[in-house]
């Protein structure tokens, strides 16, 4: 069984959320739970995902569905991923690649139907391109623009 497994958010997760750490030099690339987790709770297109290491909050992530991630996607049945990060105490072991290994099993019983999930990373963002093309997400080229700089449109298909 893995270390590292994904559930949906749960009200008991707040207080260990809001207590997220991310080193200076990640802060730029990523929102901290505690900065989007009541947009995410109140919006019902959006979907806060915990993810588990060894059985304690290591991480955080939005799934987003609707026709705000036209921008993101063109295919109807993707979500869009989103304010991913990793707790600064659980980072460099492993947490952030096996969160997107299991990211594909997870869609399937959570959100059967969907076949694709998509991101942005930004250019300078390289920590992150490397785990997200590791686990099997695709850049098909794209480039927009983003709040700090050009982004990667990253597509992970769900088969």
């Amino acid at each position: 069984m893995s270390k590292v497994i994904l559930r949906p958010y749960l009200p008991m997760d707040r207080e260990c959320l809001e207590s997220f750490e991310l080193p200076e030099g990640q802060i730029e690339f990523s929102a901290l739970p505690k900065d989007v987790l009541e947009q995410a709770i109140q919006d019902d297109e959006r979907y806060p995902v915990v993810i588990l290491y060894e059985q304690k909050i290591a991480g955080f992530f939005t799934l987003q569905e609707g026709p705000n991630i036209a921008n993101f996607a063109i295919n109807a049945n993707a979500m869009l991923l989103q304010s991913f990060s990793i707790d600064y105490q659980h980072q460099g072991q492993g947490v952030a690649k096996g969160a997107m290994l299991q990211l594909p099993e997870f869609m399937k019983s959570q959100f059967p139907g969907r076949n694709e999930v998509v991101l942005s990373v930004n250019k300078r963002n390289k920590a992150a391109q490397a785990v997200y093309l590791s686990a099997g997400f695709r850049d098909n080229g794209r480039l927009i623009d983003g709040p700090i700089g050009p982004q990667h449109i990253y597509h992970l298909a769900l088969v």
